[in-house]
């Protein structure tokens, strides 16, 4: 039995890399995430990443069996340090304990080049949550040091894009009022420790909160007029990129204009509720097969054009236990057997099956933290509408 299935996995992998691999790039990561009971074995997922060209995986903690597989894989790992976890890691001694069982025990044998301590801790609103965070980072940056890992392991947290108070035009971009300080903090760690800053962002949420209002080839990469930022006269024609800009403006009004801004999360749902628009595979065909195309490119924003983006998708498989609406399990290039959930192909003429483009940002209002869900104002409404149509 366990011999078919090999056989069977090592058939797929072939048919997959025929249409995946010619258009998959080193600077494209993919989310590794865990919440299901009939996902491949890591053994059987080592192949199923490298097949289709990709170097650099975000897994969501240290899981010793996927660290385990990939080692001598020359596959980049960033690993995660969970929510539940950041009080304890205030310990220096906790931290110590932890980096050392699951960093050092993993390196060199399996490249670990980046911890980020919590995911979206921000937006929870939840002070002692928010408050252990920064000393969390301090003490698993400490033990690297103690360790003499510090030059090869970096330490960052994952924000959603509900930090932000406003967000178009990309210039106007700014943080919540209430978590400046906390930010600053943060950003003041990167800065001295050389870490990047992490953003998750979904132009979907954005459509699925106004599909009449929001332009679906503006979030999915396919050719549109785009927009202009009045204050900068530069052009956007997607939005996930406008995103991008918003958070540089940001970082930028508190003094932080160099910082780099690496994309933890994107992606788009093949499946979705009655009310999640544009939630189907060909959506989610589009836009990851025209993020990968214009990734290629190795061209940044329009706001940095020569920045490297480290944009990692969400994700590599569907997640049959993941809590919250239909789009939560929905997310994978591949179903737990190995199969492509869709074609990211490429047709006769070198482009991707689908597309990729440019984007804008409008003012989000934060209403669901943990999930980085993000609604729009009936003042970004009018915002978008006033610069887009």
């Amino acid at each position: 039995m366990e011999l078919m299935r090999i056989f069977s996995y090592a058939s797929i992998i072939l048919s997959i890399s025929v249409y995946l691999l010619p258009i998959m790039v080193n600077s494209i990561g993919i989310n590794y995430g865990q919440i299901a009971d009939n996902l491949p074995s890591p053994e059987n997922v080592v192949p199923l990443v490298k097949s289709i060209g990709v170097t650099k995986v975000k897994l969501y903690d240290a899981d010793p069996r996927v660290l385990g597989a990939f080692a001598n894989s020359g596959v980049e790992f960033m690993i995660g340090l969970g929510n539940g976890d950041l009080e304890k890691m205030r310990d220096p001694n906790n931290a110590q304990d932890w980096v050392k069982q699951n960093v050092q025990a993993h390196l060199p044998d399996t490249k670990i080049t980046c911890i980020f301590v919590g995911n979206e801790v921000l937006t929870f609103n939840d002070t002692n949550l928010s408050d252990n965070l920064v000393p969390a980072m301090q003490s698993v940056h400490t033990a690297l040091v103690n360790l003499g890992l510090d030059k090869q392991v970096t330490v960052t947290t994952a924000h959603s894009l509900g930090i932000l108070q406003t967000s178009f035009p990309p210039s106007t971009g700014a943080f919540r009022e209430d978590l400046v300080d906390i930010l600053s903090q943060t950003l003041s760690f990167h800065q001295k420790t050389g870490s990047p800053f992490l953003i998750n962002a979904y132009p979907f949420f954005a459509y699925k909160g106004n599909p009449k209002q929001v332009s679906l080839d503006f979030v999915l990469f396919q050719p549109n007029q785009g927009v202009i930022d009045p204050t900068t006269n530069l052009h956007y024609d997607n939005m996930l990129y406008a995103q991008i800009d918003a958070v540089y403006s940001a970082l930028a009004s508190l003094g932080y204009k160099k910082l780099p801004v690496h994309i933890s999360e994107t992606g788009w749902p093949t499946k979705g509720d009655e009310d999640e628009a544009g939630a189907t595979p060909d959506n989610a065909k589009k836009y990851n097969g025209n993020l990968i195309k214009l990734m290629s490119q190795n061209a940044g924003t329009p706001l940095r054009p020569d920045s490297d983006l480290n944009i990692y998708v969400f994700a590599l498989f569907n997640e049959n236990m993941k809590p919250g609406p239909t789009s939560e399990r929905n997310y994978g290039l591949f179903k737990p057997d190995g199969t492509p959930a869709y074609a990211l192909g490429v047709t006769n003429n070198n482009t991707a099956s689908g597309s990729f483009g440019n984007g804008v940002t409008m003012p989000f209002s934060p209403t669901s933290s943990s999930t980085g869900y993000l609604s729009i104002s009936s003042a970004t409404v009018r915002a978008f509408s006033r610069f887009y149509c």
